[in-house]
């Protein structure tokens, strides 16, 4: 008997405790994680450095209203624009920080129809779940918020979509909910285009896509965008609750004194970590992530590609997916791979999602994907 909803469909362990990439359950097994817990602990489990600032933070104080100043929040900020001239809101999390992103693209252009794209997933509360197409996940909610429009997602026929009634276009460059289906450049370019010729602001959100997922901080970067707004969370603080929304100066002054505002967005213990977070993401780090990932993707390639029951293999950098035959339920590999201690995620598609770590090693790597071709080998004799 449980006292919790069962809105979460949990599996039949608890993880007690972390360290690097490795995690433990309430019997002592270890598992190699490649999730980072939905893509959130990016730089692994009981970081030192991490664990040290946050510590520091609890012994100082852990709350305090933002009726005050923060030179912690202006820190993380600073190092979060780059020195471009860009604002910061911070929040809680990315369907947070992707309400917020709604609102003030509404409340700067007096508009109010929003573009998104097919099988897109900017999170559940009422707002971005309007620019969410899963229709299993709207079911029994409705009516949502009236004026979101939904194109297809890397087709050059929906920037005809993009018109001057739109207040913005939201999008992922992966969709990770979305199957790990990764955007053309030469269509983001195009999009990006449309929307600045016709008055249009672009969102772009980065809350699984962000924080080094791809080998640069923000996956937009990849492509050399220009995003109007651009909307952050899971690996920022690497486990602590953030969500963070960057906009351009220009849209600063209809986020005015009482517009918009979170009772614990931006808490000290949350920027204490993202502050640490953002300063060992530096190039080096970034460059490492971006080798990694070709050494991951050279052997997902040559060990699991070549497999029978694998459809495609699609992302990019450190966020993966293989798509599988149907008759291969991605819920029984997932649960062979738990049992062989693997963590695994599942996305649109029968697909295996994997977000490992960024701090995981190449030996790490390797054996991830020699559990992975070893239990699909073992799935097509059940086949």
């Amino acid at each position: 008997m449980t006292a919790l909803f069962p809105n979460y469909q949990r599996f039949n362990f608890e993880i007690i405790s972390g360290q690097g990439v490795t995690l433990t359950d309430e019997t002592g097994k270890k598992y190699l994680d490649l999730t980072s817990g939905i893509g959130v602990c990016n730089l692994g489990y009981n970081h030192p450095i991490i664990k040290q600032a946050v510590q520091k933070q609890l012994d100082l104080v852990w709350h305090t209203s933002n009726l005050y100043q923060s030179s912690l929040q202006e820190k993380v900020a600073t190092a979060l624009i780059q020195g471009t001239d860009k604002k910061v809101f911070f929040c809680n999390s990315g369907t947070e920080a992707n309400e917020a992103a709604l609102k003030l693209a509404r409340k700067a252009t007096g508009k109010t129809k929003i573009l998104a794209f097919d099988h897109s997933f900017h999170g559940r509360t009422y707002g971005a779940l309007s620019a969410t197409d899963n229709s299993a996940i709207k079911a029994g909610f409705g009516p949502l918020v009236p004026d979101f429009e939904f194109a297809k997602y890397n087709d050059f026929a929906s920037l005809n979509a993009i018109t001057t009634d739109l207040a913005a276009v939201i999008l992922e460059v992966i969709q990770g909910e979305g199957g790990l289906v990764a955007a053309d450049g030469k269509w983001l370019k195009a999009v990006e285009k449309k929307c600045h010729e016709n008055g249009v602001l672009l969102i772009i959100d980065e809350v699984q896509t962000g924080m080094g997922r791809t080998g640069k901080l923000f996956s937009y970067q990849l492509f050399d965008l220009d995003p109007d707004i651009m909307t952050l969370a899971k690996g920022l603080a690497n486990g602590i609750p953030v969500g963070a929304m960057i906009g351009k100066e220009k849209l600063a002054a209809a986020f005015g004194p009482g517009s918009h505002g979170s009772t614990f967005g931006g808490n000290p213990l949350a920027m204490a970590s993202a502050a640490e977070v953002l300063q060992i993401m530096d190039q080096k780090f970034l460059d490492n992530v971006t080798q990694k990932a070709d050494f991951c993707w050279y052997y997902l390639q040559k060990e699991i590609a070549v497999l029978p029951m694998v459809e495609a293999i699609t992302g990019h950098g450190l966020m993966i997916g293989i798509h599988l035959d149907p008759k291969i339920p991605v819920g029984q590999v997932i649960a062979q791979l738990q049992q062989a201690g693997v963590l695994t995620l599942s996305s649109r598609g029968n697909t295996l999602r994997l977000l490992p770590p960024l701090v995981i090693t190449g030996s790490e790597i390797m054996t991830g994907i020699n559990q992975i071709k070893q239990v699909l080998e073992q799935m097509t004799v059940l086949k």
